[in-house]
């Protein structure tokens, strides 16, 4: 706590020319003479901070001191904030906001218009959500193992894993860590996850490798087919695509190859745009898909 508030005072006086020991200490919520120990614990860092009593004085950090280009713009700060707001959505609480609240000096255009950028990152159970990431970050801050149920397209299983990053990407939450089943570094979504809980033990030492963000990450036996589009959908697939890789034939209707994981996902994910999608190739593909098509209307 005592370093985080060491960070805001620096931040409070890079923002104003000058602070008082009474604003710092009514901002940060600790005593006047706390106050006076964290600007001595900065003197001795290097940073050098003086003071002038009487009207219009307070501590300010000396012209003298040249700033390195580390330090944070009145801009850079204000995208901090929208970052940190975003996790908010996830936890349940201010705490985040409050964090920016405390760094943001009093008078100061910090967080003007901030509320103009809006970032949800929780799904529609945000309550359990909420209690997964926290729960999987403190099992990474005390270094031990989760346990979980992971349902998943190649069938249900349980899974100890060592966590290591909890990630956004793909509209979704992910947790990444080394999977003690497969012996290898898996990514598990964390809506797919059930019966979730710390275990207690402790992951072993490893070498981590850098975790590095894949898109388009292929796997073994993937497939590949070809599916045009009518143009009413031409949308969609750049929300999820970008527009890369489509072919637009001169009605509107766009084609695309996909590189897919295994055959019944791809079905599945062609079968959501309704008659809005055709399979061009390879015909087996057309040729099942048509199968899966006649036991859905069976069905009905």
């Amino acid at each position: 706590m005592r370093l985080e508030r060491l960070i805001g005072i620096l931040s409070i006086l890079l923002q104003k020319d000058r602070a008082t020991t009474a604003e710092l200490a009514e901002k940060f919520e600790v005593s006047r003479r706390t106050i006076i120990r964290d600007i001595d614990a900065i003197n001795m860092a290097g940073i050098p901070i003086a003071s002038e009593k009487g009207r219009g004085g307070g501590m300010y950090i000396m012209s003298s001191y040249k700033l390195d280009r580390t330090v944070l713009s009145s801009e850079e700060m204000k995208s901090i904030l929208a970052g940190l707001q975003s996790l908010d959505s996830v936890s349940g609480t201010n705490r985040y906001k409050q964090l920016m609240d405390k760094l943001s000096a009093g008078g100061s255009n910090l967080n003007e218009n901030s509320g103009n950028i809006i970032i949800d990152l929780a799904g529609w159970d945000k309550s359990g959500l909420s209690e997964k990431i926290d729960l999987i970050k403190s099992a990474m801050e005390s270094g031990e193992t989760i346990a979980f149920c992971y349902y998943a397209p190649s069938g249900d299983s349980r899974r100890e894993i060592e966590p290591y990053h909890l990630i956004f990407q793909w509209s979704g939450w992910y947790v990444w860590g080394y999977c003690l089943m497969r012996g290898d570094y898996r990514m598990f979504k964390l809506s797919r996850m059930a019966e979730l809980k710390r275990t207690g033990r402790s992951r072993e030492e490893r070498e981590v490798p850098e975790y590095i963000c894949d898109k388009f990450y292929h796997t073994e036996n993937e497939i590949q087919a070809t599916v045009r589009f009518d143009k009413s959908v031409r949308w969609r697939l750049g929300d999820e695509y970008g527009g890369d890789g489509l072919v637009v034939h001169e009605n509107g209707d766009v084609e695309r190859t996909f590189t897919w994981s295994d055959v019944p996902s791809f079905f599945e994910y062609i079968l959501t745009f309704g008659d809005k999608a055709e399979i061009i190739s390879p015909t087996e593909y057309r040729d099942q898909l048509k199968e899966l098509v006649k036991k859905i209307y069976d069905k009905y």
